[in-house]
């Protein structure tokens, strides 16, 4: 067993979620610089611009959703495969898994290119908005295969326990998206700019050279995984086991993602000015989603291990703390942007007063329940880790379609909220979720799964066949 390992397996929990969580979450701020920096350029072209970026991104999350339950099924094997010390299975999934990542992304991606303008018709933009959305999701579903590259190569890692190369890549990719961006977006000298469409440039240019990079890494085997190419063969009863095990992960996503486009149906149908404040407050909400993100993939890590290794009051005694964590860490940040809240939209929009009050008002409505989130991240990510992904499946199928929809709808079309009655569904689901999730949690199912146990006995039965070998 590695240092690594140890401390994973026994070392003190708060101290090692802390020294995981932090690059983790240091990995996620770079990375989300892609969609803030897009955000922040676009903002100087207007809100057209910014309402058409909004638009396209739940579409494009729902397709690349579609296909990411098999990167949850990877990542979680991958991370109790190292906890009950299997590191040929390590190798064994994430070869597999990139394999069919890589396939799946094609056909998506492919498939969401073909299908952008009927997903613009469906959301009923307007002419104004069409144009740029199109070319904005056109550039996006491009970049599909790349994006998942790269995301199943940071999960594998994760899984694992190796997060310092991760955070290099994303760190050296962000500094290019930097330069990039404005660039693409406005031009330099004869260089013409490409407006909303170069902002999905820079990223795709910036994300292809990260996917390349973590292959490279894979190949080489000097991080915990070491893939060749005759690892990548494909294995039939690994893709079915895989397939059973990410489907839920699927759904689960995908639910999330559609809730969001039906939600953009509502959210279009009040205007421009709501548009970009959604779009802008959402971006800001993701931003701050990031901490309770990092924190949730620490647990996923740590909960998976120890199930790997069968220490399962150890890995119920993670997820808790790690939702102490989460709850406190994100309602502190809540106080602050409800504070701050018109000077953080105005960071992104500065010269449309209308966007900026209606964005700080969505903010104000919904950051004092962030905290909810926190708790939610991680029981979720506890979950997985421990192959219950229908657990995390039905988390978010209450969340979008018994709560959040429903609850939008009926404040802003059946009351004198209007717009803010969707900013208020926001508030509402956190709260509610939160406690949903908590109470399931800690009615102990999710402890009676195992993913692992068939290959431990075969080890098992071979260690003893060879000593009892050894003995004659």
């Amino acid at each position: 067993m590695t240092d690594r390992q140890n401390r994973f397996l026994e070392g003190p929990i708060n101290k090692v979620l802390i020294s995981l969580a932090v690059p983790i979450i240091l990995t996620n701020i770079l990375q989300s610089a892609y969609q803030l920096t897009d955000a922040f350029w676009v903002g100087r072209l207007g809100a057209s611009e910014v309402a058409a970026v909004s638009v396209s991104m739940p579409v494009t999350f729902l397709v690349i959703a579609l296909g990411s339950g098999l990167a949850m099924a990877g990542a979680t094997l991958s991370a109790q495969y190292m906890g009950a010390g299997r590191r040929d299975k390590v190798n064994h999934v994430a070869a597999q898994t990139m394999l069919m990542v890589a396939v799946t992304s094609v056909v998506l991606g492919f498939t969401g290119y073909l299908l952008s303008p009927y997903f613009l018709t469906l959301l009923g933009v307007s002419e104004k908005v069409y144009g740029d959305a199109l070319k904005f999701m056109h550039v996006s579903f491009i970049g599909v295969i790349f994006v998942f590259l790269f995301a199943m190569f940071q999960s594998l890692m994760r899984g694992i326990g190796q997060i310092k190369i991760p955070l290099m890549i994303v760190f050296g990719t962000v500094i290019l998206n930097f330069f990039l961006d404005p660039l693409f977006i406005f031009g330099l000298g004869s260089f013409e700019g490409l407006g909303v469409m170069g902002a999905a440039l820079a990223t795709l240019v910036t994300q292809s050279i990260a996917a390349i990079l973590g292959l490279m890494v894979f190949m080489r085997g000097r991080h915990g995984i070491q893939l060749e190419w005759h690892n990548f063969k494909p294995d039939f009863a690994y893709i079915k086991k895989a397939f059973f095990l990410g489907v839920p992960g699927s759904v689960e996503l995908s639910a999330r993602a559609l809730g969001m486009i039906i939600l953009s149906f509502l959210v279009a149908s009040f205007g421009t000015v709501t548009i970009a404040s959604y779009g802008v407050g959402s971006n800001l909400l993701q931003f701050v989603m990031i901490p309770a993100m990092g924190l949730s993939m620490a647990v996923s890590t740590l909960v998976g291990q120890n199930i790997g290794a069968n220490q399962i009051e150890r890995a119920e005694k993670i997820t808790l703390l790690g939702t102490l964590w989460g709850f406190l860490g994100l309602t502190v940040i809540g106080i602050l942007f409800y504070v701050f809240a018109p000077h953080l939209i105005a960071v992104f929009i500065p010269d449309d007063p209308e966007v900026i009050k209606e964005g700080a008002h969505f903010l104000r409505t919904m950051c004092l329940t962030w905290g909810g989130i926190g708790v939610q991240l991680c029981v979720v990510s506890a979950f997985r880790a421990s192959g219950n992904m229908q657990n995390a499946m039905m988390v978010a199928l209450v969340s979008q379609w018994v709560v959040q929809f429903p609850l939008a709808y009926v404040l802003s079309k059946h009351t004198a909220l209007q717009d803010n009655g969707i900013w208020w569904s926001f508030a509402v689901t956190n709260v509610v979720v939160a406690v949903f999730a908590f109470c399931w949690f800690k009615r102990g199912t999710w402890k009676k799964t195992r993913l692992t146990e068939e290959e431990q006995q075969i080890v098992h039965i071979t260690d003893e066949a060879l000593i009892e070998k050894g003995n004659q």
